[in-house]
Formats: structure tokens, C-alpha cells, sequence
């Protein structure tokens, strides 16, 4: 959106551009329900060959990098009212996904009073090249923790995890602080600041496709569009919340001023991908093929999965640090380590 004011600053070309993304962004909002999917447009070669100057040791290993070119976070939601005037009590589902072509490796959903969790530990096992205990290792003592590792989904009451949180934010004593937030004054400074230097140093161009699909392209040298950003932002620091330090110029001279640019693809007027182009930044690498793409689309609605064990959060948390630290370690494995 601030994309999209900026560009009606701008030339005929980025006026255009600027209506085109303004209205899409705004039929996004009038919508109930939303589907978000990130992932990396790469692969293993190319990760392989960023991290190549690392230390010994640090390397990315080969599973891990395969199995990121093929990585994929999605995100569903659904909510009583439009998006655009939606709080968080309007919500009434949500389901999130990490995983890759073979399933996923985390997800859990939001779905009526309860919280629905499940992991494929041995999936993330074989990627990482990290063995972990199997679920018959452990202890019966390890309890809910043990159905979870087992790949079972199991379910938490939402109100005790949002109860749980705030015990622990709380734990230092008094009354946990409120989220900081920004006032309506301070926003419209800010918006108002990042529109300047995007209409000054973005560069929109636009072209037609086929089927009622378009592309609007936003490009910009990257280092120099960071530090004008951050520029604009500096004189309106005491006005952040507390412990938002803004980074210097300093902080930005080793970064590449290669430009970079957001391609955003609209469907018969719809915004339904926006990807950056990240290649160029990639300095000493050898890199063709480097994005990072979010795809949009309806939101699907998220189910209660069948069969899933309800547990209680601190039988969770005592199940981990009793039962698998305990049967994950046998005590024999630390007699050869020297006493200083």
C-alpha cells in the first residue's frame, strides 16, 4: 500500500502502475478469508554455493539445502468480518504449514477453543542429519511429548496457551506491558516519509500477459533505497516505541547497491503473487536464479483434525524436560567426559 501511494507521486507510468496496485490491495482487504504461501524460487546448488565461504563446519549440509529449495510456509485464515477491519477476536480459524513437496514437517491450526499441533520429527531428522530419540525410546513419563513426536497430532485449549504466555511474560514481576504500538499521528509521519523516497528511488514499469494477467514491476538500488529509508525514519525515532533503534549508514556500507526488484502479478485485477528478485545481492556467489515469492489466493477452511489427543501445556512441557531429556540421554554417555 505505501508501494502504491508512492507511485502516484511519481511519473505517468508509476501513476498507473500505482491505481492498479492501490485497487488490488483493496479488493484484498474487503475479502473474509485469505491463503498465503512463501518460498524461495532457487536450489540446492545455488544455497550450496552462497554459504560456500563459510567457517569449516558451518556449511549448510547437503539435505538442508534441498530440502529449503523445495520449502514452502502457508498460512490460511478466515475471518467474521473483512480482512481490512478485521481485530484478532475476528478471526475464527487459522492453519499454518512448513514443509516441502513430501509433506509437511510442522503445522498446526487454530480452529473453535483449541490449539491442534503435529511434527514429523524423523522427516526433520533425516534433513538435518541430527538423529533423534524414536517415540518408543522414550519413557511413559514423557506423556503428551511422546505423541507428538510420534507424528500425532494432539490439541492444547487455546485459553490455556494465551493464559500460559502471559504467566510467563509476567514473570518478572507486575503486570505484563501492553504491546507497543504506534499512534495514528506517528503512522501517517511514517507512511508519509517511506512514500517520499520510494516515489524518488522506485522505478515502476508495467506489461500485459494473457488471460487478464499483469505484472507491475518495482525496482530500486538496494543499499541506497535502505539508507534514505532509514534517513526518513531517524527524525521520528523518539516518537517508536521503546527499544526500536534504527540502524545507521555505517550499518548499511557493506551491503550490495545492486537493484533489486518486486515483481507483482495481478489476475484479472487481483494481486495473486509478488516476487523479489534477490539474486544480485548475493555479492560473490555465482547466482542466476534467486527469489523469494508469496502467492496469494482464498483462504481454505481449516479443520479440527480427526483424533487428536488433548494434553495439557504443562504435561507438554514436563513431558519434554522430564521424559525425553531424561530417556534422550543415558547417563553412561557422560562418564568419558574429562571433570575440570
Amino acid at each position: 500500500m505505501v508501494l502504491a501511494g508512492s507511485a502516484a507521486c511519481g511519473t505517468v507510468e508509476n501513476l498507473s502502475a500505482g491505481q492498479k496496485l492501490d485497487r488490488a490491495f483493496d479488493k484484498l482487504g474487503k475479502e473474509r478469508s485469505l491463503s498465503l504461501e512463501l518460498a524461495l524460487d532457487t536450489d540446492a546448488a545455488t544455497l550450496k554455493a552462497m554459504g560456500a565461504e563459510t567457517e569449516p563446519g558451518e556449511q549448510m549440509p547437503d539435505g538442508v539445502a534441498e530440502w529449503l529449495s523445495d520449502a514452502r510456509i502457508s498460512v490460511s485464515v478466515q475471518s467474521r468480518k473483512p480482512l481490512e477491519k478485521s481485530g484478532e477476536k475476528d478471526f475464527t480459524a487459522m492453519a499454518v504449514k512448513f514443509g516441502g513437496p513430501d509433506g509437511a514437517l510442522f503445522e498446526y491450526r487454530l480452529v473453535g477453543d483449541y490449539t491442534y499441533v503435529r511434527a514429523d520429527v524423523d522427516a526433520f531428522a533425516e534433513m538435518s542429519g541430527s538423529p533423534m530419540p524414536s517415540a518408543d525410546e522414550l519413557p511413559d513419563s514423557a506423556g503428551a511429548f511422546k505423541k507428538l513426536l510420534a507424528g500425532d497430532w494432539i490439541k492444547v485449549s487455546t485459553k490455556e496457551i494465551e493464559e500460559t504466555g502471559e504467566q510467563m511474560a509476567g514473570a518478572g514481576g507486575g503486570t505484563p506491558s501492553a504491546e507497543p504500538t504506534l499512534d495514528a499521528g506517528t503512522q501517517k509521519k511514517l507512511v508519509k516519509a517511506l512514500r517520499q523516497v520510494i516515489a524518488r528511488e522506485v522505478d515502476f514499469k508495467t506489461s500485459g500477459g494473457e488471460d487478464g494477467t499483469e505484472h507491475i514491476e518495482a525496482t530500486a538500488p538496494f543499499r541506497t533505497l535502505l539508507t534514505e529509508l532509514f534517513d526518513k525514519l531517524r527524525p521520528l525515532a523518539d516518537e517508536l516505541p521503546p527499544g526500536a533503534e534504527l540502524p545507521t549508514a555505517k550499518d548499511f556500507k557493506d551491503a550490495p547497491d545492486e537493484k533489486v526488484t518486486a515483481d507483482f502479478t495481478l489476475k484479472n485485477g487481483e494481486l495473486s503473487e509478488v516476487s523479489v528478485d534477490l539474486a544480485k545481492l548475493a555479492e560473490k556467489a555465482k547466482v542466476k536464479k534467486f527469489a523469494l515469492v508469496l502467492r496469494l489466493g482464498e483462504g481454505e477452511q481449516a479443520t479440527a483434525p480427526a483424533g487428536a489427543t488433548e494434553v495439557r501445556i504443562d504435561e507438554l512441557m514436563e513431558g519434554f524436560f522430564g521424559g525425553a531429556a531424561g530417556g534422550g540421554f543415558a547417563e553412561e554417555e557422560f562418564t568419558d567426559v574429562p571433570q575440570g
